[in-house]
């Protein structure tokens, strides 16, 4: 549960929250956690110690989503499952009171189209498909990605939407995302300011648009950790808790 909405008042500043964790939203649903095989944990004792960490933040129910780039991590199902097998292993050695599954976060590259095509791509909950994009350009197809794979029964997820620039001055490619049926991802570090003042400030504004559809910590390592704790005063984290997050149902 949502340990406290309770508001302090001052005649200085505006309502402040008291903190909170969580655990109202339960799973959290990207997350970089197997060891060694992208640009997250590096050992597990790397992933060990994140796990810790969600925990004490309040999430029961992880799922870890490791990169597949066709350039760069080129994942499979098999090197991600057999590693998931790893963690699995390491939190039952530990005891530590958490479930974790793997999924994968794809990027949309020239190669992706075929593997969406021709292979069966690793998925979490209601055949949910997590998405990313470049940060420096948006693929010409983005749209025409969306619809084939819903096409194919997926249900596509964008990841960090807050991230990506070259929409901050068209939030209504945004809107036009989530009125196909794209799920939007917020990197709850957003809030905390982790990724700039700009994506801060879009991330608030697509949660002010009330298109928000799922919470990621998109934890990789232990300063993504630290954010993660300054963002719970938030008022936007607040706000957006208040939303149909699909992190409820998983």
């Amino acid at each position: 549960m949502l340990k406290s909405l309770l508001k302090i008042f001052s005649s200085e500043k505006e309502n402040e929250y008291l903190e909170t964790d969580f655990s109202s939203i339960g799973t959290d649903m990207h997350s970089h956690l197997i060891p060694g095989i992208d640009d997250g944990a590096k050992t597990i004792e790397d992933s060990i110690e994140l796990i810790r960490f969600l925990h004490s933040m309040g999430y029961s129910k992880l799922i870890t989503t490791p990169h597949i780039m066709s350039d760069y991590f080129r994942n499979t199902p098999e090197t991600i499952l057999g590693g998931l097998a790893d963690v699995q292993k390491a939190i039952a050695e530990q005891n530590i009171p958490v479930t974790i599954s793997a999924a994968a976060e794809y990027y949309i590259d020239d190669g992706f189209i075929r593997k969406l095509e021709e292979e069966k791509l690793l998925t979490f909950g209601d055949n949910y498909l997590l998405m990313e994009v470049s940060y420096i350009n948006p693929p010409d197809n983005v749209r025409e990605v969306f619809f084939r794979a819903q096409v194919l029964g997926y249900k596509p997820i964008l990841a960090h939407p807050e991230r990506y620039p070259f929409w901050y001055r068209n939030l209504d490619e945004y809107q036009r995302f989530h009125d196909m049926g794209v799920i939007l991802q917020l990197n709850l570090n957003s809030l905390s300011g982790y990724y700039g003042a700009e994506a801060k400030k879009v991330g608030e504004k697509l949660i002010d648009l009330n298109i928000i559809g799922a919470l990621g910590t998109d934890m990789h390592h232990m300063k993504h950790a630290m954010a993660l704790q300054k963002c719970i005063k938030e008022k936007y984290l607040h706000k957006v808790f208040e939303m149909p997050l699909i992190n409820r149902y998983l």
